[in-house]
């Protein structure tokens, strides 16, 4: 009998985190271990219902399988608050195309309306957009934005304990409003062997945490001092990694890793369902008393002129929206474009 080959990312198993002294202790020491050393690892012991899981995965396949006008009915530059939908082609990573097409939402909250002179950021508040020939979709994806946030925010605790903090010590940035933003992604097969197969370009996630659902076609890849190692699905589980603010907030201790999707063969389609957890937007990134045997590790946050981070939650969000989604920077922050010229 033929036997799976090793997983190239750690699995860990949250229930750990609750279990005796002795078995938490050591997850601790394999979250830190894994975080450090790739920022990737699976996920298992989330406690999602397996049933959840694959409402999820349906609700999705039905929105994508909707008519064009449909989705185009609720497409993303209609929103200054960079939700719906994006065709394939139409977000940048780094400048180039990626071949998805994906809905973006987050949490259900009504518009600011800020005054001219209040930071551009609070503008990214706002509501959903959702289509109106799939109602059940609404129910779904806010059940499981709801039950990803759960997870994330204890992932984070444990986070915390096993750099020797405190398990709160990330609750006041998170209170009330944190960023909770959801994509369902589904990347189209190539349309030819010699098109570009970026499906995602080379990036490194902004936020704290992103919790990634794959379905049954593998694309992820990870970048290590190796080269690119292939993240193939796995029943039951999450791949989580690590985003550049708990990469600040650690002082570079835990590693934020690039990673990019290379699109599935013609004929073939990948979906996934990521969710990104960060502090609310007028909330800024806590930089941790680390004790001194992990502050002599930690080198500090990686720096990358073409990416500057901030310690203000708004502006990096900003940041990368405006980036990534060009047209709605035109449409809806034309003053800023114009302010940079």
């Amino acid at each position: 009998m033929s036997s799976s080959p090793p997983l190239a990312l750690p699995l860990l198993d949250l229930a750990r985190f609750d279990a005796g002294p002795a078995e938490r202790a050591a997850f601790l020491d394999e979250l830190r271990r894994a975080a450090r050393n790739t920022g990737f690892f699976y996920l298992t012991g989330h406690g999602i219902p397996e049933q959840q899981v694959r409402e999820v995965i349906v609700q999705s396949r039905q929105f994508f399988a909707l008519p064009d006008a449909d989705k185009h009915d609720i497409e993303m530059v209609r929103s200054p608050h960079f939700r719906g939908y994006t065709a394939a082609g139409r977000e940048l990573t780094r400048g180039r195309p990626d071949w998805r097409e994906q809905l973006d939402l987050g949490a259900e909250r009504p518009a600011l309306n800020p005054p001219p002179e209040a930071p551009a950021w609070r503008r990214l508040q706002g509501p959903n957009q959702w289509p109106l020939a799939l109602p059940s979709l609404r129910p779904a994806l806010i059940g499981w934005q709801d039950a990803a946030t759960r997870v994330s925010i204890r992932l984070l605790r444990a986070f915390a304990a096993a750099l020797e903090q405190p398990e709160h010590i990330f609750d006041d940035a998170f209170a009330k409003a944190p960023i909770q933003h959801l994509k369902i992604i589904r990347y189209p097969g190539l349309a030819e062997p010699a098109a570009d197969e970026q499906g995602v370009g080379a990036h490194k996630d902004s936020g704290f945490l992103t919790l990634l659902l794959q379905d049954e076609q593998a694309g992820l890849q990870v970048e290590t001092e190796d080269g690119w190692i292939t993240v193939p699905p796995v029943p039951g589980t999450f791949v989580v990694n690590i985003g550049e603010s708990l990469e600040l907030a650690s002082n570079g201790y835990l590693r934020a890793t690039v990673h990019r999707v290379l699109s599935p063969q013609s004929g073939q389609d990948r979906l996934s369902v990521a969710f990104f957890l960060g502090p609310r937007l007028d909330a800024t990134v806590p930089l941790l008393p680390l004790p001194a045997h992990l502050a002599s590790e930690a080198p500090g946050p990686a720096a990358d002129p073409a990416n500057p981070l901030f310690y203000e939650v708004g502006w990096n969000m900003l940041k990368g929206r405006l980036r990534s989604h060009p047209d709605v920077a035109e449409r809806h922050y034309a003053d800023l474009l114009l302010a940079r010229a």
